[in-house]
């Protein structure tokens, strides 16, 4: 009965509504700025950033291969051209401080797409050029980690440029070189041949070999730096180990072929 006294008197008081409603405002305001101020839940909070940003990563090596390889081919002047849309949007999202993560690692991921829309449209004929096209955002990306500017772009761009160079020595390593040569010149639907005598160069002791030593390093490489818990290194992590599921995609396709 007391309760009850007491609920009819607080409904026919506005002032003790309104002051109950303040008082559970600021405790709630208190317990986010405690939770936010803790260890654990800003640990929290980073490390799902951080896998994030990961996830993107992979995205942005594995996806767009299978998307700019066949546009690069056709229309090689319009994927150029996409790069300058790619600068654009970056810029955009890193206006915003809610999303300047993402266009820090979209502006790292125009530099690769400059570079395979560059190789891949006009000089895919020459392997012996790839890396060198495909190194165009180096200085660019080692003068803006000197003043510690898009630190997660350009580590993003670090790591898919390792990657590749870790495949194009593999290719020197097993003499795929030649075979490269010969699909690049052919029409898509005669590449059959070449590329079973590619997988089966490969297949070779010497080729499953090296395959081994260059994803054991690949692992080695992308898995460290994620003890780090820091976004840049997620994102180098992310490229790196991509590249081992692209390649192998690309074996698969071969064998498939």
């Amino acid at each position: 009965m007391i309760n009850n006294t007491l609920s009819s008197y607080a409904a026919s008081n506005p002032s003790i509504n309104a002051l109950e409603t303040e008082t559970v405002q600021k405790s709630r305001e208190e317990l986010e700025t405690a939770l936010s101020l803790s260890p654990s839940f800003g640990v929290m909070a980073s490390s799902r950033q951080g896998w994030l940003v990961f996830a993107a990563a992979v995205f942005l090596v594995s996806v767009p291969v299978f998307i700019e390889a066949p546009l690069v081919r056709s229309l090689p002047l319009l994927s150029f051209v996409l790069t300058g849309f790619w600068v654009w949007l970056s810029f955009r999202l890193m206006s915003n401080s809610a999303t300047y993560i993402w266009g820090d690692l979209l502006l790292g991921f125009s530099w690769s797409w400059l570079a395979g829309s560059i190789y891949w449209g006009w000089l895919r004929w020459e392997p012996l050029w790839h890396l060198p096209v495909e190194s165009i955002g180096l200085p660019f990306a080692c003068w803006c980690l000197m003043r510690n500017w898009g630190k997660v772009g350009n580590w993003f761009y670090f790591g898919s440029l390792l990657g590749t160079a870790l495949t194009d020595v593999y290719f020197y390593l097993v003499d795929l070189m030649p075979y490269w040569r010969q699909i690049m010149r052919v029409e898509p639907a005669l590449a059959s041949p070449i590329l079973h005598s590619a997988v089966a160069q490969v297949q070779t002791p010497w080729g499953e070999t090296w395959a081994l030593i260059l994803a054991v390093v690949l692992l080695i490489a992308g898995v460290l730096p994620l003890i780090k818990r820091q976004r840049h290194w997620y994102a180098f992590s992310g490229a790196v180990l991509s590249t081992i599921l692209v390649d192998s995609l690309f074996l698969l396709a071969a064998v498939a072929s």
